[in-house]
């Protein structure tokens, strides 16, 4: 008998779950929830199918939400406070009303406005956070400490915001190697650490700079650009790295520390997702997109495959609107499952999950009318 899988997905006004059969021929939803809490990220454990979400913005005050029975009941570990409870505190008989609880000072207000990316790492959790700050945890998410070798960088005060803020939005791991992680930070670019986050090296040069299409990726074009807008390591394959930059794809063979441009063959430089074939390492996906007003390249949707590693490119599109589309599939919002015969899914701001099991070649909706999806995960259940 196959697994299940849930896709988990964050949108703006809380969690879903969407929970398929034991063969993924059908599909339920579940939630939002928390009902009203924007979720940017979310990461699960599939051998004990505990799920954790990442969010809350200036309103609710940075948070992770947690469930241990897929979805009944989220359990909080706020980091910050928002201006919500500010204001239950200032009215306590309302707050008594609807029942709030004062958790107490949360240990990092006003340093952290919101969560973006939360991973699990072996036993440790890591959550990223706007401003640009690295958080873990040893507990599953019930305490948090900085990772100060990050967050005090010598670096830092060259990092610029990207258009959304200066965001830790991706978190990546060897998983052969708990104390190997990158991450990718708009618009300061990539980091890497090989000892468990000790000490961390920016990653950002390309390796074929005199091939560069574009003049303004950094410094005497030999940089890649510090707007990262995604990453995925190709798990099968040593230190191959693939990024959705806001200048282009690029391909990295030796963990990050020079990047080739792989864009060539694709309508767009400009997208925010990649994901890549938990099998083979030379396949990989894009949804390029046209940079001023994020839409899908002549208003048709496409996802695009590579078959050898971002040398050539094809697009994808059975099953996807191709007249008058406007939607935008967000950074964190192209994921696979775990299966052998695995699947391949996207969400849009329009509030749309499609899914395929061919590799692209066709796709399904399984979920429509959500909120804006922020990110698309997958739990693929061990029993």
């Amino acid at each position: 008998m196959a697994a299940r899988t849930t896709v988990l997905v964050g949108t703006t006004k809380g969690a879903v779950l969407i929970q398929s059969n034991d063969d993924r021929s059908a599909w339920t939803v579940k939630g939002p929830a928390p009902i009203g809490k924007g979720i940017n990220h979310m990461t699960a454990d599939p051998e004990s199918g505990t799920i954790w979400a990442a969010g809350g913005g200036a309103f609710f005050g940075a948070t992770v939400m947690k469930t241990t029975d897929g979805g009944n009941i989220w359990t909080e570990s706020k980091l910050a406070e928002g201006d919500f409870d500010r204001m239950m505190r200032a009215e306590p008989e309302f707050a008594a009303q609807i029942g709030y609880v004062d958790t107490g000072p949360a240990p990092f207000t006003g340093q952290v406005a919101d969560l973006w990316s939360i991973r699990r790492v072996g036993t440790r959790l890591y959550a990223g956070a706007k401003p640009a700050n690295l958080y873990q945890s040893d507990d599953d998410g019930e305490t948090w400490t900085p990772v100060s070798g990050l967050n005090d960088h010598a670096s830092r005060d060259t990092w610029s915001p990207g258009g959304a803020g200066l965001t830790l939005h991706t978190i990546i791991e060897d998983p052969d190697n708990s104390d190997k992680l990158w991450v990718g930070i708009s618009a300061a670019g990539i980091f890497a650490s090989e000892d468990g986050g000790k000490t961390w090296e920016r990653r950002n040069n390309r390796s074929n700079a005199e091939a560069a299409d574009h003049s303004d990726h950094g410094e005497c074009g030999h940089e890649i650009g510090h707007c990262v807008h995604n990453m995925v390591r190709a798990s099968t394959s040593g230190d191959l790295i693939y990024q959705q930059n806001h200048h282009g794809v690029f391909k990295s063979k030796d963990g990050g520390r020079s990047w080739d441009e792989v864009t060539r063959g694709l309508p767009s430089n400009f997208g925010f997702p990649v994901a890549v074939h938990p099998h083979d390492p030379e396949t990989l996906w894009v949804v390029p997109h046209v940079e001023h007003g994020r839409l899908p390249v002549d208003l048709k949707a496409a996802v695009w495959i590579s078959r050898d590693g971002g040398e050539t490119w094809t697009d994808q599109r059975n099953g996807l609107p191709q007249e008058n589309c406007c939607y935008t599939v967000l950074r964190q919002s192209l994921a696979t499952d775990g299966h052998e015969d695995f699947g391949l899914y996207f969400g849009t701001n329009s509030g749309s999950v499609f899914a395929s099991f061919d590799q692209g070649e066709s796709w399904s909706e399984i979920a429509s009318h959500l909120p804006t999806v922020l990110c698309v995960e997958t739990l693929t259940h061990k029993n």
